[in-house]
């Protein structure tokens, strides 16, 4: 497989349109993509009418507007190329009218209450900054698959990309201002970069198919620990098998052909479970691409005859999945805002810009945290195995102390460097790699970027990346103003950081996140503990995240208070989906595997007391099961009641803090009732495959 041949071949990219658009279309639409200026409509009839000649050429009979909707999923509805003719034939056509805007149903994808069912009319409306690109199916076909943004009838964005493309203008202009106050006049653009690290897990298709819970929920409801689990530390990055590394080998194939540079493979720390990671790229495009990438692991997966699980907690005792999401700043001439250069000036600017991500991060950790929120991640976060619900920056001892010696007053140095003039303060040029990696960090300083290491498993990341935009171009934008104003530049930088440590500085933490002493000392600090979903969703209804997000353009009252009332459905209905197949699965397996042992138990004593006389060990075992036995039936009971008693709550967060606090609750009371009765019923007439056929048999 030559890779350089294959890369992007099922991408309209730049080569691509270079090749096929006339000179001055091609000018016009990269104007549009690096200038964000207007298309011209007779640009877009010479764009519609290349992309679909390629795009035919390659097989494709039909187009579609790929967008992705407030499900977190994507959505597509297919359309062929086919116009009839006067004589009874078809001819092939596609116009710049069907490239820019498709009407898709609004009405039944999540709205909010922003749409009534009888408010069908949606819009999509072409993206042309990330590229058209060719989907493959499983039987030849091939679809043109154009990225798009999704708003109702009346321009309210219903799904995850608007919202990211308002974000990364808002962070653009702000940028743009602070660069402008130090001197830079070379940059007229400031682009969000993202890497998107995607940990998964592998079953064999067999066994999920045995495995109600895996099918419709994602995760097991139910099972007992294998007698391994990954306390051997022998997974992680361990020799990959040649089942997964074929199917590894698949995946990297159907990427690079999407244009996406999937970049690492290995084993990640669970058994069966791995992870992929990409090189960065726009925050859009990056955003667009997980999806695929996504997308293509569960696709790809089946053919060999596998299973790809995205939930964060697929397996109850080992380490969960997360998405860590790399973030940073690039100006369109090349500069990485979060690299920390050789020069002075490229330190001081480094520094401020530093500076912005403590004071966002500090000022909105709560919106970083509800960012990353979801009925998944609640299992995985805090449990020392990823970011605990705390947010805290994680900044290296050096990096840190050169900060707060700049807040004293102090002169700042580089451990064996000599320091250097920048304006008032000193400054040392600091190392790319100033300190080790903090895996316990939910956002931490990788050298030139950040790492947001929370991000759920299953989620889109333009949620996180829109929170982190925008509360970026907030301080961005009061750093600017502070410099647009100052006499002497130099002079304010300093006072700026000063400033921003004394005022910010609590949300630095280098130690160990996992700790109990972390807990007790981020609550001195003040530092928001948000331990559930349901409580992170609260704070879309606060003044402070209305104000902010209203402010950039970003996102209206009315569109942030649907996502309140999506996401808390969405919550909702997990459990409830939960809870009824744990109830399917207690009742039409387990229960009656139970009386099937508990019968040939009890034969078996009655056969051995009338023989040889009282039978201790098969009485003691049957008492211990029918005691486990009836403990499941009543809270099969009250978990039937408590799903009644929330559904009949009216109001959608009390009805989710009820999922919360009674019916989950319950199904794990479930849980240890079933998971203990595992450990006593022999193997063949337990109902379903155990931990062990799930994690120990690929």
């Amino acid at each position: 497989m030559d890779v350089t041949q294959i890369f992007g071949t099922n991408v309209f990219n730049d080569e691509v349109m270079r090749k096929r658009l006339p000179k001055d279309t091609y000018k016009l639409l990269k104007e549009t993509i690096d200038k964000e200026t207007p298309l011209p409509p007779e640009v877009a009839d010479v764009v519609a009418s290349a992309m679909k000649d390629w795009a035919i050429e390659r097989g494709a009979t039909h187009y579609t507007h790929w967008f992705q909707p407030l499900t977190g999923r994507t959505a597509e509805k297919h359309d062929s190329f086919i116009s009839p003719t006067a004589q009874g034939g078809v001819i092939m056509e596609f116009s710049g009218k069907q490239l820019i805007k498709g009407e898709p149903d609004a009405s039944s994808l999540p709205s909010g209450g922003l749409r009534a069912t009888f408010e069908a009319r949606g819009y999509t409306a072409w993206d042309c900054t990330s590229p058209a690109f060719l989907k493959e199916d499983g039987v030849g076909g091939v679809t043109l698959c154009i990225p798009t943004a999704f708003c109702s009838y009346t321009g309210i964005a219903l799904d995850k990309k608007t919202p990211l493309l308002r974000s990364m203008a808002a962070v653009s202009r702000q940028a743009l201002r602070v660069l402008r106050a130090l001197g830079n006049t070379t940059a007229h653009k400031v682009t969000s970069t993202v890497g998107a690290e995607q940990e998964y897990f592998l079953v064999d298709k067999k066994f999920f198919a045995q495995r109600l819970d895996l099918i419709v929920a994602g995760r097991t409801l139910f099972g007992a620990p294998a007698p391994k689990g990954q306390e051997m530390e022998d997974h992680y990055f361990g020799q990959i098998k040649d089942r997964i590394a074929e199917f590894m080998k698949d995946l990297d194939k159907e990427l690079w052909k999407l244009g996406i540079a999937s970049k690492t493979k290995h084993n990640e720390v669970a058994p069966s479970q791995f992870e992929m990671a990409p090189l960065f790229t726009s925050t859009n495009i990056a955003a667009d691409q997980n999806q695929l990438v996504m997308e293509t692991l569960q696709k790809v997966a089946l053919r060999h005859n596998l299973v790809c699980l995205l939930h964060e907690k697929p397996y109850a005792g080992v380490n969960g999945s997360g998405k860590h999401t790399n973030w940073s700043l690039c100006t369109d001439d090349g500069m990485n805002l979060l690299d920390p250069g050789t020069t002075p000036h490229e330190n001081a600017q480094f520094l401020l810009f530093i500076c912005t991500l403590i004071k966002a991060v500090d000022r909105h950790a709560y919106l970083l945290r509800r960012s990353a929120a979801n009925s998944g991640n609640d299992h995985r976060l805090g449990a020392n195995e990823a970011p605990p619900a705390i947010i805290s920056i994680f900044m290296g001892q050096e990096l840190t102390d050169i900060l707060e010696a700049i807040a004293k007053g102090e002169k700042a140095t580089s451990r064996g460097s000599s320091s250097i003039e920048i304006g008032v303060d000193t400054l040392p040029p600091l190392p790319k790699d100033n300190s080790d990696r903090n895996r316990t960090s939910p956002f931490a300083f990788t050298g030139n970027k950040f790492e947001f290491r929370m991000v759920a498993s299953s989620a889109s990341i333009s949620g996180p990346c829109v929170v982190l935009n925008t509360i970026v171009a907030e301080a961005l934008d009061e750093i600017a103003t502070r410099l647009e104003k100052a006499k002497d530049v130099n002079k304010e930088t300093t006072l700026i950081i000063r400033d921003t440590m004394k005022e910010h500085g609590r949300i630095i933490f280098n130690g160990n996140n996992y700790s109990e002493e972390w807990v007790k000392e981020a609550g001195k600090r003040g530092l928001p503990n948000i331990r559930s979903t349901v409580e992170a969703l609260k704070t879309f209804t606060d003044k402070k995240a209305l104000d902010l997000f209203k402010k950039y353009k970003v996102l209206s009252k009315e569109e942030l208070h649907s996502r309140y009332e999506i996401y808390l459905e969405q919550y909702t209905k997990q459990i409830n989906i939960e809870a009824k197949a744990a109830l399917d699965m207690v009742n039409s397996l387990y229960i009656p595997s139970v009386l099937h042992f508990v019968k040939e138990l009890a034969e078996t004593i009655e056969k051995l007391e009338a023989v040889k006389g009282p039978t201790v060990v098969q009485r003691d075992l049957l008492a211990r099961i029918s005691t486990l036995l009836e403990a499941a039936y009543r809270n099969v009971e009250k978990l039937d009641t408590e799903l009644a008693k929330a559904h009949e709550i009216d109001d959608s967060y009390r009805r989710a803090a009820a999922c919360r606090d009674n019916v989950f609750a319950t199904m794990n009371d479930l849980r240890k009732n079933i998971d203990a009765l595992e450990k006593i019923v022999p193997r063949k007439l337990w109902p379903v495959p155990t931990y062990a056929d799930l994690l120990f048999n690929l």
